[in-house]
């Protein structure tokens, strides 16, 4: 099997977030077999008896909780073959005042799709809409139930301690909406810290002025840490008016932001085999919504959100059994239409490790959802069955199979299987070579509004459904002079695709779109050391198609928005904590409309960076950093008439307690 040394060297994955797989319930065991409450007429109760057939050790043997710490979460252990990149603690905390959709924009392949300067940001894996990208915090599923999506400028950097994005069809392994990708967000308990203390204040261009304060105590039993965070900027930059004859320059108007939240965490070893831990995170968000060019709009957006989570571990000789229960409230209000969302969550699972070379985790999740919306109230609730086994047949190969089922609307949804693979082609001095691929399906059930909005719902859709393939190699050479780089093929098949097309004077969701994604995608990474100074070189090009196939399949087009070709790269020195940094990101030409008729520009922005994190007095460490955003002042549109800021200055002081 892949030594545990190799494993963390060679795939770059978190090993603290569960990701979302501890989710499940509504099984019984008995003598090391699975015996359904119910008879369900599927295939999964087959490749559970498939499974069963290994004879799973029942022992309830405990261990010390210090040994169970290593354990790594589903993401990591049988997601083997598939694309993931864990963000790193630096890249969190220069963004720290900044939104998660400015993270995945600048410093992944992953192209966001923003409506202005701190306004709706939406993510777009592989081509694939915002409504395809499932969104997870602490493992639970966060993602809007009415409008099937996360809005990424609105989950702030300075709430979350991990950051981690899984590539691809996964939805065997995540289930519901993971078809072009998933994003994992968590925060993290450590035991045995005493106490710690950060203050942190932003001030920035454009009437920039961010707060955070996070402090924490650990013993060896318990752990609490507490973020508290307010976020304001007026927004008013000037920018050139493209509606208006000679394109004056005009600054932004109705364009204010700002968002206030906690998080609350906590964790408790309760005696020497079982832990619990309990997070809480509230976030509001108040806006004026910034208006296209040539408009004049006075509209405003509330946001407001809840979400709590509730995790008991049990661990066994082998074994390690979680439950866990979570809640969902959120609130929008546009102008004065008001729209509650709620969904609960309980789940059970659990991860065997049979011998060294087998592992296996089983179990299943229950949902229910409600929403009060303007136009309509409506319920819904899922069941899902999924398991997971991974087999080390050697030192050089490792695979794993996942496999789902979801009950929806007293029916089964299509089985949905997934297969991976790491294959150690090379592995000579400080040289090693991985092959990885991977194939899946995934799904994502019609959302709310989709079914129920009044008027134009449509009940009778049916669920999207997508097939995933992708191969790709990982060279990593380790040494004075070390370096990092993987190359990605992937390509995708969408069926059932829902848009909103016009029905009479109605709009209305139909199963219409038929799509095709491929594409490549490349990621390095150099790291080497001149004198005192110690250097690290990155970059990143991603070229993807999504043609619809739906109008012309002999001559598809590219849809809107999704430019082909994407890249990003860094270039940093660091020497006795004073660090200097400059980097870019591209966005390629992108259509405006379905027919390709109009194009919108690519555009390439600069940032630059310093920082000193070694400024001490006394017992208090105080970093500093500055940044220049959009360095070379350029003009650009991410979506056609939606203004973007300049050049804009933040410079952050912190004090660590």
């Amino acid at each position: 099997m892949l030594s545990e040394e190799k494993r963390r060297r060679l795939v770059d994955f978190s090993s603290d977030l569960v990701g979302g797989e501890t989710i499940h319930f509504f099984l019984n065991f008995s003598q090391g077999r699975i015996v359904w409450t119910k008879p369900i007429r599927s295939d999964m109760p087959l490749v559970f008896l498939v499974f069963s057939l290994f004879g799973f050790s029942t022992s309830q043997d405990t261990v010390a909780l210090a040994e169970v710490a290593v354990y790594a979460p589903a993401l990591d252990r049988f997601a083997q073959g598939q694309k993931v990149i864990s963000f790193e603690k630096r890249d969190l905390e220069a963004f720290a005042a900044r939104s998660l959709g400015d993270l995945l924009q600048e410093k992944s392949p992953v192209f966001v799709r923003q409506y202005g300067a701190g306004m709706l940001a939406s993510p777009s894996f592989r081509g694939t809409s915002a409504g395809h990208t499932a969104v997870f915090w602490n493992g639970l599923p966060i993602n809007s139930i009415s409008l099937g999506q996360s809005d990424l400028s609105i989950l702030p950097i300075q709430a979350i301690d991990q950051a981690e994005v899984h590539f691809g069809s996964s939805g065997a392994l995540f289930g519901n909406e993971a078809i072009g990708g998933s994003v994992h967000l968590g925060t993290k308990a450590q035991f045995g810290q005493g106490f710690k203390g950060r203050l942190s204040q932003t001030f920035g261009s454009f009437g920039l002025k961010n707060s955070a304060i996070s402090a924490g105590f650990s013993g060896k039993s318990f752990s609490s840490q507490t973020k508290i965070y307010r976020q304001f900027v007026q927004n008013d930059f000037p920018f050139r008016d493209l509606s208006k004859p000679g394109t004056p320059e005009v600054r932004a108007q109705n364009a204010q932001t700002k968002q206030t939240g906690f998080v609350q965490d906590a964790a408790w070893n309760l005696f020497e085999k079982s832990q619990l831990k309990a997070s809480l995170w509230w976030n509001r968000a108040d806006r004026q919504i910034q208006p296209v060019m040539g408009s004049a709009t006075q509209d405003t957006q509330e946001d407001q959100s809840w979400r709590a989570v509730l995790d008991y571990f049990r661990f066994g000789e082998g074994s390690i059994w979680n439950v866990k229960a979570g809640w969902v409230s959120d609130q929008l209000i546009f102008n004065a239409s008001e729209n509650r969302t709620r969904q609960f969550l309980l789940a059970t699972d659990w991860d065997i490790q049979k011998n060294e070379n087998w592992t296996f985790k089983i179990g299943t999740r229950g949902t229910f959802a409600k929403g009060d919306l303007s136009t309509y109230s409506a319920s819904d609730q899922r069941l899902e069955l999924y398991q997971s086994a991974k087999w080390d047949a050697s030192d050089r190969l490792s695979i794993s199979a996942n496999f789902r089922q979801l009950a929806y609307q007293d029916q089964f949804e299509p089985f949905l299987p997934g297969l991976g693979i790491d294959f150690l082609i090379l592995e000579e001095g400080n040289h090693q070579l991985l092959l990885k691929a991977s194939a899946g399906k995934g799904f994502k059930v019609p959302t709310l509004n989709d079914r129920f909005w009044n008027p134009g719902g449509n009940p009778d859709l049916l669920p999207e459904k997508s097939v995933n393939g992708e191969v790709g190699f990982h060279w990593i050479q380790t040494a004075a002079f070390s370096w990092e780089q993987s190359l990605t093929y992937y390509r995708m098949q969408v069926d059932n695709w829902i848009i909103w097309l016009p029905q009479g004077n109605i709009w209305s969701p139909q199963n219409i779109r038929e799509v095709q994604n491929q594409g490549l995608e490349y990621q390095g990474k150099l790291a080497w050391k001149s004198g005192q100074w110690n250097w690290e070189a990155r970059a990143s090009y991603t070229f993807f198609q999504a043609l619809d196939l739906t109008s012309d399949a002999q001559n598809p087009r590219q849809l809107p928005y999704t430019p082909e070709h994407q890249g990003n790269g860094s270039l940093e020195a660091e020497r006795s904590g004073f660090s200097i940094n400059l980097s870019t990101f591209y966005v390629g030409p992108r259509s405006i409309g379905t027919g390709n008729v109009r194009v919108l520009d690519g555009y390439q922005l600069w940032n630059a960076g310093l920082s000193f994190s070694q400024l001490r007095w006394k017992k208090l460490q105080f970093p500093i950093s500055f940044q220049v955003l959009n360095l070379l002042d350029r003009d650009y549109q991410v979506l056609y008439l939606r203004a973007m800021p300049g050049r804009s200055f933040q410079i952050n002081l912190t004090l660590l307690l």
